[in-house]
């Protein structure tokens, strides 16, 4: 089950809503061993891809509205982003545009694992390879039931 951060945690107690706390962000897809938690920084992690608005570097968005406890991606948005390294996606971090990877307990992130199958994020192949390019067609935030 992918990680919130401290500071999306926060958020969600105190100033405001899940979509309000990710919208304008982008996926950063890594390979190497992942941090240990959403707060923590990159050690040695290999930036492969960055997943914006049509591959355009600027941020994207969830649904307007959850449905039975699920919010997905703005189906109206393509998810993608153009491959910069060659290397075996392992993890990702849904963060702010500007984040740096560093320590933090205020970044709004979520981190998960990436795989072909039983992962965070799946895709069908896991080598990326530079210059290509990978898509998102489904991303879904579940609260649990009690």
């Amino acid at each position: 089950m992918a990680k919130l951060s401290t500071g999306l945690r926060d958020h969600l107690l105190t100033t405001g809503d899940f979509q309000s706390g990710v919208d304008g962000g982008v996926i950063f897809i890594f390979s190497g061993t992942p941090p240990a938690t959403a707060d923590d920084a990159l050690s040695g992690n290999t930036l492969l891809c960055t997943i914006s608005n049509n591959a355009a570097g600027t941020g994207i968005t969830m649904a307007a509205a959850a449905a039975g406890g699920v919010l997905g991606k703005n189906t109206a948005e393509i998810w993608r982003g153009q491959i910069v390294a060659n290397g075996t996606a392992t993890f990702y971090r849904f963060a702010p545009i500007a984040d740096d990877g560093l320590l933090s307990t205020t970044a709004k992130r979520i981190q998960g694992t990436v795989g072909a199958l039983n992962a965070d994020l799946i895709f069908s192949n896991v080598n990326f390879v530079q210059g290509n390019f990978r898509q998102i067609d489904n991303y879904n935030v579940a609260q649990p039931t009690a």
